[in-house]
């Protein structure tokens, strides 16, 4: 690997490092919790299908608030649904979920922000702290939607533990949220990575490889599957960066490097527009915007972001 290049400060991971304590003992405390919910401090993120709504400020960008009051979240909408996050410093926080039709009514509204949610982390409406939370609460909300009825006996289910399961009146088989687990990863040999494009990117964007990870398969395995069926790549020994939730819709992102052992890119037509490899520092080039040819990387929010960087910046060693 060549010296280490210092591409400058690095930045935050989105949707990670959640100032809220989940206080999940309280979820079984329905009063406790109801109590909470009942104080001036309390807080709440209103979500309506993929928007999330927030109070717009003359100044715009991080100043943006995503948090209501219960009293100004049921202005905007009946709740469908309410989930207990966590508490910051003692005070509630919730998400509230209101259908989507309530959330197209306001959307004109000067006062307020509808907007989805990677839109909000990608372009900074409101302040990163917010991110995780509202991450939490779509990723849940979604999860209420899509699972009203008993997947053993077909009956409508009911909301429990403040909003963390469901429980059916009929067979009483509990239900709880599920989080997807996805392996992304970075096949380097030496100072040359691989990188894919999915017909979805935007023109210019190449990114790390990723899949879902299957049952009984661990994610190094995971990583070593998905390289190979995609780009044709074999992969040894696998190094774990770091993980992000992706509340799109309920994911976690498990981030890797692996060893390539082999050279040869055979694309995957159906999952890849198009792989190859990539030098270290075209990929500098790429992060720093100033490639000759126009091509970057994801976002900051993203975690291959992250993990390309941190194989420009530090290399990586599988020993």
């Amino acid at each position: 690997m060549s010296p280490r290049l210092d591409l400058g400060p690095k930045p935050r991971l989105g949707y990670a490092d959640s100032p809220l304590d989940r206080a999940a003992d309280r979820r079984l405390k329905g009063d406790d919790v109801a109590a909470l919910a009942a104080r001036a401090d309390a807080g709440a993120y209103v979500v309506g299908g993929e928007m999330i709504v927030a109070k717009a400020t003359p100044s715009g960008g991080a100043a943006n608030n995503p948090l209501f009051t219960f009293d100004e979240a049921k202005q905007l909408g009946a709740p469908a649904e309410i989930i207990f996050l966590g508490l910051l410093k003692g005070a509630g926080r919730f998400g509230i979920g209101i259908d989507p039709k309530a959330v197209e009514a306001v959307k004109t509204r000067s006062d307020l922000l509808v907007t989805d949610l990677r839109s909000i982390a990608v372009q900074g409406l409101v302040a990163a702290d917010h991110l995780p939370p509202i991450a939490e609460a779509k990723a849940m909300l979604h999860w209420h939607a899509r699972h009203r009825f008993c997947a053993n006996c077909g009956t409508a289910t009911a909301p429990k533990d403040c909003g963390w399961k469901r429980v059916c009146p009929n067979c009483k088989a509990e239900h709880f949220p599920r989080t997807d687990p996805v392996v992304i990863m970075l096949a380097v040999d030496g100072d040359k990575c691989v990188l894919g494009r999915s017909p979805r990117f935007v023109p210019s964007m190449w990114s790390c490889l990723a899949g879902f990870i299957e049952p009984g398969e661990s994610f190094e395995d995971a990583v070593r599957r998905e390289t190979r069926e995609e780009a044709g790549i074999v992969c040894g020994r696998v190094k774990y960066f770091a993980s992000q939730p992706w509340p799109f819709p309920m994911s976690l992102m498990i981030g890797c490097y692996a060893e390539a052992k082999s050279r040869d890119v055979v694309i995957d037509r159906d999952e890849l527009e198009d792989a190859r490899w990539f030098s270290r520092d075209e990929i500098a080039s790429m992060l720093l915007r100033k490639h000759p040819q126009g091509l970057t990387c994801p976002p900051p929010v993203a975690i291959a972001h992250h993990i390309i960087r941190g194989w420009v910046e530090d290399g990586v060693s599988f020993g």
